[in-house]
């Protein structure tokens, strides 16, 4: 038995990813955004955090920004 014969292609690029956020293991190509355009193929060319907590980060952060530049015209 050869050494190519023991590995597939499928072994060695990564399918599945874990989310720094939620702690899910979810599918690389479906639930993760593509960070760098130029490496499609390579899995570090995904981002770390899945897509559904990635919009919930920013809903959350664009709400903290708008109560911040709330401002009125200070009354002199």
């Amino acid at each position: 038995m050869s050494f190519d014969d023991e590995f597939d292609l499928e072994h060695l690029l990564f399918r599945e990813r874990r989310c720094t956020s939620c702690n899910k293991v979810k599918d690389i190509l479906n639930d993760f955004y593509l960070s760098r355009k130029d490496r499609k193929g390579l899995p570090s060319a995904y981002s770390y955090e899945c897509k559904s907590c990635t919009i919930k980060r920013i809903k959350i952060n664009r709400k903290k920004m708008r109560k911040i530049h709330e401002w009125e015209y200070p009354d002199w």
